[in-house]
């Protein structure tokens, strides 16, 4: 067996199990487990729990690994593989019970994504994606939706709480782009937002100043389902300079927005 196939299947039990946790704390969170990072960036005990269950289950069969995660950081160990973690992406609708969240993990290898996975457990959607096959969803193939124009695309974006109170924000994005879509979702989660577009529920999605981690995985199986991802200017430095996804028709047409 290939070990991209060895990884590919540890990958998927191991966020299965970790989405399943979080499923069962999501009902029994308390005041007391909700910290903030700042005024708008939330933080619960939960996510700090599942990132270390996960990290601990990488440990044990790969000890070697580099590791990083949203809210331990990076290890820092020198290895060729790099797990890229978020155990929680939404944790505000995590918190408000609400089902669109998701655990992320990504594994890079020597640079470049090889798997990935995404888990939305209150929704039972389980997206994934290796180097050398196409994007699942629960086993089935999906691809991204072969919509052809703005005006009949749903898509989605998000408003990062990092950019909450800058001058330059996804408003001035969102005022100019929703006129010329048929409609617009907000999920609250970028790894949602990226696997829907992947799957065809959604036709695009754009979003700025995400992280890695939220994006790492979603991104990839995107690519894998026959889409395109790029930042603002059409090229590859996302999420630095934003990120959007869509399929190769319509990512031409949504880029003319950001120039």
């Amino acid at each position: 067996m290939k070990q991209v196939q060895i990884l590919i299947r540890f990958l998927i039990d191991l966020i299965k199990e970790a989405g399943d946790i979080c499923k069962d704390r999501q009902n029994r969170l308390l005041p007391v487990d909700v910290d903030f990072k700042n005024r708008k960036d939330i933080v619960t005990t939960v996510d700090k729990e599942i990132e270390n269950f996960i990290s601990k289950k990488i440990r044990k069969t790969y000890a070697s690994h580099d590791i990083y995660g949203e809210e331990t950081g990076r290890t820092g160990f020198l290895s060729d593989y790099v797990w890229i973690i978020d155990p929680i992406d939404g944790t505000t609708s995590f918190l408000h019970q609400q089902p669109f969240y998701s655990t992320s993990i990504a594994i890079e290898y020597q640079g470049r994504i090889i798997c990935g996975a995404v888990y939305a457990p209150n929704l039972n959607e389980l997206f994934y994606a290796d180097i050398d096959d196409g994007a699942f969803l629960n086993g089935r193939p999906i691809h991204v939706s072969n919509t052809q124009t703005l005006i009949n695309s749903v898509m989605a974006t998000g408003f990062a709480c990092l950019r909450a109170d800058a001058e330059h924000n996804n408003l001035s994005y969102f005022n100019k782009i929703v006129p010329q879509l048929r409609d617009i979702r907000r999920f609250g989660s970028a790894a949602i937002d990226l696997c829907y577009v992947a799957c065809g529920k959604l036709d695009g999605y754009w979003e700025m100043n995400v992280n890695q981690y939220d994006i790492a995985a979603g991104a990839f199986i995107v690519e894998r389902a026959g889409g395109v991802v790029c930042d603002f200017n059409g090229d590859v430095h996302f999420p630095e300079k934003g990120i959007i996804s869509a399929n190769s028709s319509l990512i031409k047409q949504l880029l003319e927005n950001f120039k």
